[in-house]
């Protein structure tokens, strides 16, 4: 059946044609990683003072000697070199997010407190931006996102056999990179870049996607940290069915906070309406085949994708009210353009996703259905595990609860009470799985604690900075938008998200 394109369904998963990988060079033994700092590639305007480097890591760690690719690193000295601490690694999420890009930013997104004492140093992961970024067939990425939601067994096999189909063209286009990039082998590029830094422990903040490097690094290095703050946490531990569940519920919930918050807000534009009674009947138009955007039926679950990524900051909660009323008034969809990316490698090779028959793929749906009624299920889960059936090599990473080391030392994990592409859940769950961990809770709305909540910020800070976690039990609490002019976080920071991985990565 015939599907409307909308960003989620673009966004999450795309990659553009593109020239193929580099072919990799091989060598005896790999050498002890070096790294030379020069001024960044004037084309990519990058801040002053910043240095541009890169350096060889093998595309198979089982394989020391073989293949190498090169891991594009930017580095942000700290502003004030007498009172240095030392490198602090960061990522920003995705999988796809471009850790160099983040160094670009990190003077605005982060507090002068962790600019003036650290280097700040970001790296583009492997299969991503500058670092040998996996490109797959524009037509079948295309095809793919039209299948993502199959009614019966028909199309549940077209999806199969086009999934199959589109990692077989990324492997073509982009090499053997395409099966080995897995976090465990990012959490190793991660220590190759502590050796060439020459640190003997890192520093390191991650968010979203960017906690499951963290986890695993403290998984497979545990005496190598001196600070882990990881935010808005992913847990690799999540079956198929928690997965889906806690996604679910965190989009149904964080859906719920907004139309509360648009009902006690008289700047909101369906504020007389009441903002879930107008989102339900466009659902049931949806349903009906009813609701025409830009001459075509938009079918319901490109509705909930388009409502999708204005979860991820309640600042954008004013434009997706006036969203609401120009989607039911026909107005032309905003359709996102492909880009290259590797997020389906590495999400197909972190976790057991492919269900194999038709039935339980119907079931799954179903009881998403039933804990979600108004929102029904969350979009970028159900695309992770749409578009990993059939997904024609091993996982190289399994899920699996952290193997926690004695020699870890404290670290801080910070989620937002809602939040739509992280759950609240996933980061108890993990909390569970470090002794060593402190838990932050921030009670508001929202996808990245650092920039959505002064409280939150400053505990990482102090945590970075001083290596002293808030008490037990410390809840910071949410923040609303008053009006359209309003923001969230302090001036002096910007949240850098959704220009480093779109409003709908994670």
């Amino acid at each position: 059946m015939r599907r409307i394109t909308v960003p989620i369904a673009l966004l999450a998963l795309l990659a553009l044609l593109g020239p193929a990988v580099p072919a990799v060079a091989a060598q005896a033994a790999p050498p002890a990683p070096s790294i030379t700092w020069t001024a960044c590639d004037p084309a990519e305007e990058a801040p002053e003072g910043l240095l541009c480097a890169t350096i060889k890591v093998p595309v198979d760690w089982s394989k020391p000697g073989g293949p190498t690719i090169d891991l594009a690193l930017a580095k942000r000295p700290a502003t004030d070199p007498s009172r240095r601490i030392g490198s602090l690694l960061i990522n920003p999420g995705g999988p796809g997010g471009s850790g160099v890009d983040f160094a670009y930013t990190s003077g605005d997104a982060f507090s002068p407190a962790v600019t003036d004492r650290f280097d700040i140093v970001g790296f583009d992961p492997r299969g991503q931006a500058r670092s040998s970024v996996i490109n797959c067939d524009g037509e079948l990425i295309g095809a793919q996102a039209i299948r993502l939601y199959p009614d019966d067994k028909t199309e549940y096999a077209d999806l199969r056999a086009t999934n199959k189909a589109l990692a077989l063209s990324c492997r073509e286009l982009s090499g053997p990179l395409v099966k080995y990039v897995d976090t465990a082998s990012v959490a190793r590029d991660m220590d190759a870049i502590r050796t060439a830094l020459g640190e003997k422990k890192i520093s390191y903040y991650g968010v979203s996607y960017g906690t499951m490097i963290g986890q695993q690094y403290a998984e497979l290095f545990p005496g190598r940290i001196r600070a882990l703050a990881l935010d808005s946490n992913m847990d690799h531990a999540q079956t198929i069915a928690g997965y889906q569940k806690w996604e679910t519920l965190a989009m149904e919930g964080s859906f719920l906070q907004f139309t509360a918050w648009c009902d006690r807000t008289e700047a909101c534009a369906l504020h007389e309406q009441g903002a879930l009674a107008y989102f339900d009947e466009l659902y049931a138009r949806a349903e009906a085949g009813e609701l025409i955007v830009d001459g075509a039926p938009l079918p319901p679950e490109d509705l909930v994708n388009w409502v999708f990524g204005y979860m991820y900051n309640p600042n954008s909660w004013f434009d997706l009210a006036e969203t609401l009323i120009y989607i039911e008034e026909g107005g032309e969809s905003a359709r996102g353009e492909p880009a290259p990316n590797g997020y389906l490698p590495v999400m197909c090779s972190d976790f057991h996703f492919d269900v194999g028959a038709y039935p339980v793929m119907r079931a799954i749906e179903s009881a998403q259905n039933r804990l979600a009624p108004h929102t029904r299920l969350n979009p970028l889960a159900w695309s992770d595990l749409a578009s990993c059936q059939n997904w024609p090599w091993e996982v190289t990473n399994p899920p699996h609860r952290l193997r926690a080391s004695d020699k870890l030392p404290p670290i801080l994990l910070a989620n937002s009470r809602w939040d739509v592409a992280t759950p609240y859940e996933w980061g108890t769950s993990l909390a569970s799985q470090l002794p060593s961990a402190r838990f932050l809770t921030y009670d508001g709305v929202g996808h990245g604690t650092y920039w959505r909540s002064d409280c939150a910020r400053a505990a990482i800070d102090m945590y970075l900075v001083e290596l002293r976690t808030p008490k037990k039990g410390t809840h910071c609490p949410a923040v609303f938008p008053s009006s359209p002019v309003t923001t969230q976080a302090a001036p002096t920071v910007v949240d850098p998200l959704p220009e480093l991985t779109g409003p709908f990565r994670r």
